[in-house]
């Protein structure tokens, strides 16, 4: 009766990875329980998430090519953009959020154009990311998530998204994203790990606190809707920070790194993964978060179910 924090599947948002082919159900060995899935099982995949009342996905792409621009992103025919369809004619009360970001679609891994040293053009890379915001939203998408850590992107997309009529499509800015650790499965589920150097130019330094206060804050003043912290775990002080801080809803990435050290140590043997999960998701939620998204959203949905049932 008087617990103070109370965890349902209602706010969760479940990453999805999407590739080409079809009957394409492709496990990834860094992620535990975790597929690349091909747009025809999309379908399955909605339903099950329903049937849970998780009310959300979030997509990551895995194009058929890639180049030094990332032009995969922006396509009208692109995977994300196939995949946003094929979701909503599937499931349209579902959720459906597309990560904004060229890391997935160049050559060399960056999350943005390079100049002639290697070195991201900022105003370059914010032109190609508002133009993938919008193909996103034609293809249907609900939320658009830049997570690129441009400097000004979110005006830019907020701009772009206006302009073309979609002036009702929220933003949700990845915000505070650290340069973290913890992504490594992911990189490897997305295929996405940069060919030379590091993200550290462009995402924000794990121990600058009062840096990701005012990223935030940025965000919010150039139209962000929603705001991000990523990685959650080691960066809870900051999403408690952000909630005392700023009244708008705020989203917490419980990472792939985090999400497999937990996988692991129950693989061994050495937790009790359904306890751990939920206190780890709890303490999430209790940090601040009013969404979370997470790769354990299915199974403590399932566990939620089970214990509240």
């Amino acid at each position: 009766m008087v617990r103070e924090t109370r965890l349902s599947p209602s706010q969760f948002i479940y990453p999805v990875f999407v590739t080409v082919g079809s009957d394409v159900r492709q496990p990834i060995p860094s992620m535990p329980g975790q597929s690349r899935l091909s747009v025809d099982q999309l379908a399955q995949e909605a339903a099950e998430l329903r049937s849970l009342d998780i009310p959300a996905v979030l997509l990551f792409g895995l194009p058929e090519a890639k180049d030094a621009v990332g032009s995969g992103a922006w396509q009208a025919d692109g995977i994300v953009q196939r995949a946003v369809a094929a979701l909503k004619e599937a499931q349209p009360e579902l959720v459906v959020i597309t990560d904004v970001c060229l890391c997935e679609y160049t050559d060399h891994g960056h999350c943005g154009v390079l100049d002639d040293n290697g070195s991201v053009r900022n105003d370059a890379s914010v032109e190609l990311l508002a133009r993938t915001a919008v193909s996103q939203a034609e293809a249907g998408a609900d939320i658009i998530a830049p997570s690129d850590m441009m400097d000004g992107r979110i005006g830019a997309v907020r701009r772009a998204l206006d302009q073309s009529g979609f002036v009702d499509r929220t933003l949700m800015a990845y915000s505070a994203k650290f340069a973290s650790g913890f992504y490594g499965p992911f990189r490897d589920a997305a295929d996405s790990a940069p060919q030379f150097g590091d993200r550290r130019g462009y995402q924000m330094d794990p121990p600058n606190g009062r840096e990701a206060m005012r990223a935030i804050e940025r965000d919010l003043a150039e139209g962000a809707d929603m705001v991000m912290v990523k990685p959650a775990l080691a960066y809870l002080d900051l999403i408690r920070e952000a909630r005392q801080r700023f009244d708008a809803p705020l989203a917490a990435y419980n990472v792939s790194g985090e999400y497999a050290m937990l996988k692991a140590a129950a693989a061994n043997g050495w937790i009790d993964e359904e306890r751990v999960v939920l206190e780890t998701l709890t303490g999430i939620k209790r940090a601040g978060a009013d969404v979370i998204l997470t790769y354990h959203a299915k199974e403590a949905a399932r566990w939620l179910a089970r214990s509240n049932g």
